[in-house]
């Protein structure tokens, strides 16, 4: 049994997992401090909030939260309305770096609040647990990469459960599991029955360290694997690919229908491309006879194809240089400068029509083309080619005097115009399975064959008499084998696992062979949403009803690294399933979240680009130099590495500064989709150190003024008492309406953290008798401690057990019984909504208090219309004329703008202070 020790504060635990997947945490006693109490244990209510106070109220509250959290999910109603929040799961590398912190604290804190605001909620969590990195650390440690995977799972799941995440974790999923990989296959087997998934020879990316090819989005724009950095070579394999050009046309229009994705939605469609042509699938023929080999060639003109001439490929096309019965024949007909006639033909399959296949004397076509069906009636330039090589062909485009064109020589579509024309015609390719799919020039098929052994097995067995034929469905899962060992050279250990690849053939039951490639990763990532809405199922990879009822992910949260390619292939696969019916729902994506990077700060030598640690500079001079040799050192920000010196371990962050304070600061440093620059000398720490004790503060405050013997009574407050008091209302139910609207609209939770701070402000600023006698305060102050809770769960918790006790409570604000996170969301009082849509902001000129001026609600946030408005105004005129103006400033926290004048000696305006 393996043990993961962990930290929580200056606390050492210890968690323990009997078997793979089942973790048994601690008693909750054993969380709790042997030395100094807690009020929620003893009742004594310590005055300050310090350090040795923060880690007590974790360790406290830290099992509470998770029981109530799993407790709550075994009791959620059916009739509630769900929410799905999905984080992107992890590759269990077997530490957690910021960046999880990050993604997965943005997650939890959505998660809270929707159970909150009394929704069921769905917050899942697994393990994207195949690929080359396991593998390549097994053949590095002598391991097993199923041991090695699964260690690492067991101590990156420790590690999410000690920084007090709320998963729902009875849903697990492990990508490498025979349990989840079987569905993995059935989903391919699905795809190779549709005609979408496909073999053929083809020039690939292959990297040289880690021996496997890359689909084109794995090569940067430096031409090197997206893992290893090795400078990528082509090279010549039979491969396995999924057409998603067939679904181009889909994904591309079904972008207009959602919500904007932080500039992944035009990523998206630039990648895609304008989907304004197809492919027509020909038999190629060689001197008459056919040869079973099927050519798509591109065209941008559908329409037209009646009248096509040739098919042209490249000198770089597969058939030249593969083993293609074909291949003599090109390759001899290839001649450099001038496009050449080959002995070849394709037939098409959709008009019948023989056309010759020329080599082009190219090297590129348009976008990512290797074969083009060439149409002189619609390209000047394949009337050059069809003319110098004497090629005939049919015109098939008459013009007409309004300068339209209508068809001609084109069988039953004669007389449609060219507009009427290319629908019929692609609609009718597609009936005939002879192409016809509207995609894009840019697009290439999904490319998933991989050389190593790691990943999932591709379910093909290859028979001599029947060609490769899937596995029936109920074979699944091709497990993989045991091997004696991995070297990481050479062909793929499978290739040499004999007896796990000799096979019946399924259909003629005769000899065969496995297939010995393994899938791409992302193959596995592209549909593992749907099974967290069925995790346990082992009849299928989900049940339809399940999967309708929680999809689609109402938010689904990760880095923008993958706006690309993990996005466009969960999107295809999930249309997929919508045309297979296995769903009802097209896009898996509602709302997009896309997370920035924590970047540390990076040192490294001007000329050699080599990285230092921090300890190796000097910074005493005008510029850092390195320490013992004075050379140059330049400086930067970069994403936390190891090998970069600039990374982080999240257990000594925490361990430092606590779990809310990290929480709170991954969540106040910066909006979510923006880079987060790690400097704790003048970044968001301090601040949220500060914030949580002013909270605790007035906490305090209340208890104290309660417990002072005297009764509260709201009508003993006098009429400016009474307008304080309103104030603190109007600024609570603002606070509310934002906090809100953060939550479930822009997600911006940092500008949320900026009005709990501001009501923070409003309230600390509460005179004495406003804090015993009125209801507003209380009221407030239990809608700031709600609203703190999703963010700060652990403070929060041990806030609420504080005011639940208060002496003399005016209103039931806090009689509520159970856990801070078990309340409902605070919502805007009724009477709040039916006041006058204006706020009242306060004016400051050099930092002095000077008045108020009304602005429309609407406005309060735009601090150019704010401060026009101010100008506009009596108390603008009076004492902001013919000055100058340097800045005005606009406090994102509260209803505030401070006036920067550049005539600082000018007379003090502390007599109209109000």
């Amino acid at each position: 049994m393996a043990t993961c020790r962990l930290a929580i504060g200056s606390l050492g635990l210890v968690w323990q997992r009997g078997r793979f997947g089942a973790l048994r945490r601690p008693a909750a006693w054993a969380l709790r401090p042997a030395v100094r109490s807690l009020f929620s244990e003893t009742g004594t209510w310590e005055q300050d909030y310090r350090a040795d106070t923060r880690r007590r109220v974790e360790q406290w509250w830290h099992p509470y939260i998770q029981e109530n959290w799993h407790k709550g999910s075994e009791e959620q109603s059916s009739q509630k309305e769900k929410f799905y929040v999905l984080s992107m799961f992890p590759y269990p590398s077997g530490r957690l770096h910021m960046g999880h912190v990050r993604v997965y604290t943005i997650s939890d804190t959505i998660a809270h609040f929707q159970r909150m605001k009394g929704r069921k909620v769905l917050n899942p969590m697994g393990w994207d647990a195949f690929g080359l990195p396991a593998e390549n650390a097994a053949v590095e440690r002598g391991l097993d990469p199923e041991d090695w995977t699964k260690s690492n799972i067991q101590c990156m799941r420790e590690q999410l459960d000690s920084l007090g995440l709320c998963f729902n974790w009875d849903r697990e999923i492990t990508t490498c599991l025979p349990d989840y990989y079987k569905w993995t296959q059935y989903l391919f087997v699905k795809l190779y029955e549709a005609g979408l998934a496909y073999q053929k020879e083809a020039l690939v990316n292959w990297d040289p360290i880690d021996q496997t090819v890359l689909a084109d989005e794995q090569v940067d724009e430096n031409g090197c694997s997206w893992r290893s950095g090795a400078p990528v070579e082509q090279k010549l394999l039979k491969q396995w690919f999924i057409k998603t050009t067939n679904y181009a046309k889909a994904l591309l229009d079904a972008l207009a229908d959602l919500p904007e994705w932080y500039g992944v939605k035009g990523m998206q469609a630039n990648w895609i491309g304008e989907c304004s042509g197809c492919y027509f699938h020909h038999v190629l023929k060689l001197e008459g006879r056919e040869t079973g080999e099927v050519l798509s060639a591109y065209t941008s003109s559908p329409e037209a194809v009646f009248g096509a001439a040739f098919v042209s490929i490249l000198p770089s096309h597969h058939l030249l240089h593969g083993s293609s019965p074909v291949g003599p024949a090109l390759y001899g007909a290839l001649r450099h400068g001038s496009d050449s006639l080959t002995e070849v033909t394709a037939l098409n399959m959709f008009t019948g029509r023989e056309i010759p296949v020329v080599i082009s004397a190219k090297t590129e076509f348009q976008g990512h083309l290797d074969s083009v069906i060439g149409i002189p009636d619609s390209s000047e330039e394949d009337t050059c080619v069809a003319r110098a090589l004497g090629l005939d062909w049919n015109p098939v485009l008459k013009a007409e005097e309004d300068d339209t064109h209508t068809l001609i020589n084109s069988s039953e579509f004669t007389g449609l115009t060219r507009g009427e024309a290319f629908n019929s015609i692609t609609q009718k390719a597609r009936e005939k399975h002879a192409g016809g799919s509207l995609t894009s020039s840019k697009l290439r098929d999904w490319l998933i064959s991989r050389q190593r052994y790691w990943g999932t097995p591709i379910p093909i067995v290859h028979c001599k008499s029947c060609g490769p034929v899937a596995v029936p469905v109920e074979d699944l899962p091709v497990t993989l084998p045991k091997v004696p060992s991995l070297t990481g050279k050479g062909a793929s250990p499978l290739q040499a696992a004999h007896a796990w690849k000799t096979s019946p053939c399924p259909r003629c039951k005769g000899p065969a062979q496995r297939e010995t490639d393994t899938m791409d990763t992302f193959v596995d990532s592209a549909w593992y949403y749907f099974r967290f809405t069925d995790p346990h199922n082992q009849l299928r990879p989900f049940q339809r009803s399940l999967a309708d009822h929680w999809m689609p992910v109402d938010v689904y949260i990760g880095g923008k690294e993958h706006a690309v390619m993990h996005l466009y292939y969960a999107r295809f696969l999930s249309h997929f399933c919508k045309d297979q019916g296995l769903v009802s729902h097209r896009e898996p994506f509602k709302k997009l979240l896309v997370q920035g990077l924590i970047k540390g700060q990076t040192f490294r030598l001007a000329e050699s680009g080599q990285y230092l640690r921090r300890d190796d500079i000097d910074f005493t001079g005008p510029e850092p130099v390195q320490r013992d040799t004075g050379r140059q050192v330049k400086v930067t920000w970069e994403k936390m590495s190891k090998s970069k010196h600039n990374g982080l371990d999240p257990q000594e962050v925490v361990q430092q500064y606590g779990l809310d304070t990290v929480r709170l600061y991954v969540l106040y440093a910066a909006a979510p989709e923006q880079d987060i620059l790690w400097d704790v000398k003048t970044d968001a720490i301090p601040g949220v150190l500060r914030w949580q004790a002013r909270l605790w503060g007035l906490v305090t405050k209340l208890r104290e003024a309660r417990q002072g013997g005297q009764a509260a009574n709201p009508s003993t407050l006098s009429k400016k008492e009474h307008a304080e008091a309103h104030r603190i209302w109007v600024h609570k139910n603002q606070a509310i309406a934002q906090v809100t609207s953060h939550f479930t609209e822009d997600f911006l939770l940092n500008a949320a953290i900026s009005q709990l701070m501001g009501l923070t402000n409003t309230l600390s600023q509460a005179s004495p008798r406003v804090v015993l006698h009125s209801v507003e305060f209380e009221q407030a102050l239990a809608a700031l401690c709600l609203m703190t809770a999703p963010m700060a769960p652990h403070l929060a918790s041990e806030l609420w057990a504080g005011l639940s006790q208060v002496q003399s409570p005016l209103t039931a604000a806090f009689s509520r019984s159970g856990h801070v996170l078990q309340q409902p969301w605070p919502s805007v009082d009724p009477e709040y909504l039916q006041t006058p849509d204006t706020l009242e902001v306060s004016v400051r000129i050099n930092n002095k208090a000077c008045g108020t001026v009304t602005v429309p609600r609407e406005v309060a946030q735009d601090a150019e219309k704010v401060r026009q408005l101010v100008l506009d105004s009596p108390l603008g005129t009076r004492l902001l004329a013919d000055r100058v103006i340097k800045k005005a400033i606009l406090s994102p926290r509260t209803a505030l703008i401070n006036f920067l004048l550049e005539d600082e000696g000018h007379p003090s305006h502390s007599s109209v202070v109000e």
